[in-house]
């Protein structure tokens, strides 16, 4: 009971951050510079600043900018995100058809760099200052300083143009098709591990520090001198203690994941609301952006309130009821 109340409260503050995040970005969007009016007239041909003026008047455009909120504001609340001046199509229609590319990327990503990243730092850790600590180490320096558009560019290079082992972009259907698993496994791949190289180098560094402090508490040496293995060691009492750090950077990067995929969806031509997002700001489509961000704002808490329950399952020492 104590945590099914800790999740209420935490979804009623999350409601309350949400309905400000919300109203800031629609600040923010409208203080960029250009008018979608303008756009949309100059896609269609017309520059008479009569038509101007009645787009203007149908998208509400011409209204006081606090009366714009307000509408924006209600027609959220009842799962109203507005139309796509752009796409022309309802902006949630299109989110739902985006989210589960960016899902399935993120998602990949996510499971890969914490995989491979812990795995790394658990070698690295259990023996520090040798040589295979020392080349992670040094392996980890290459991956965080790297730019991750350079690093989708020169997979592309190697693995598309040169080898054609696996494709340079798209999913590999369309929607309304089933898709073969093994073919958008192979669109996949790329993607995934470029969005995942840099979170893989923050793993490995924080995974080896982790486990080269708990290595040196009593309990551990009290463990290693009952005459548990190493293996028992790292399994039993080091890695369940080394989780905290690990998951709380977790919680953050789920969150970035999402907005740091807009490079690599672009890079890619991954169909996913990271491309849908940077498409609708180069075009001034303020209503999908919006919808863009308060979905990646959804996300982000909800991911961190998983984290924050998970922390009570890692260590029962922390009570989410205080």
């Amino acid at each position: 009971m104590e945590t099914l109340g800790y999740i209420v409260r935490r979804l009623f503050k999350a409601a309350v951050l949400l309905l400000g995040v919300v109203s800031l970005n629609f600040l923010l969007i409208r203080a960029i510079p250009g008018d979608p009016a303008t756009v949309i007239a100059g896609e269609s041909g017309m520059s008479d600043p009569a038509f101007v003026d009645a787009i203007r008047r149908i998208y509400g455009l011409d209204q006081p900018l606090l009366a714009q909120l307000k509408t924006y504001i209600l027609n959220t609340l009842s799962l109203d995100l507005g139309h796509s001046y752009r796409l022309q199509s309802d902006v949630l229609t299109l989110i739902i058809d985006r989210l589960p590319a960016t899902l399935a990327l993120t998602g990949s990503a996510f499971v890969l760099s914490l995989v491979v990243g812990v795995g790394l730092g658990m070698l690295a850790g259990a023996k520090p200052d040798s040589k295979l600590d020392i080349g992670i180490r040094f392996l980890t320096l290459a991956l965080y300083s790297i730019p991750v558009f350079w690093i989708g560019l020169m997979l592309i290079l190697v693995f598309s143009l040169q080898l054609r082992w696996l494709p340079a972009s798209g999913t590999g259907f369309e929607y309304g098709e089933v898709p073969s698993v093994g073919k958008f496994l192979s669109h996949l791949m790329l993607p995934a591990v470029t969005l995942s190289l840099f979170y893989i180098a923050v793993y490995v560094r924080l995974a080896r520090t982790s486990i080269i402090d708990v290595t040196h508490l009593d309990f551990v040496r009290t463990a290693r001198s009952k005459g548990l293995t190493g293996g028992q060691i790292m399994r039993r009492h080091v890695l369940p203690n080394s989780m905290l750090p690990i998951l709380t950077m977790a919680s953050l990067q789920a969150g970035n994941l999402v907005s740091g995929s807009i490079a690599v969806e672009t890079i890619f031509a991954w169909p996913g609301i990271g491309r849908l997002g940077y498409e609708a700001l180069v075009q001034r489509d303020y209503n999908m952006l919006l919808g863009v961000f308060l979905t990646s704002a959804t996300m982000v808490l909800l991911l961190n309130l998983v984290a924050d329950v998970l922390y009570a399952v890692v260590d029962p020492r922390i009570e989410l009821a205080k």
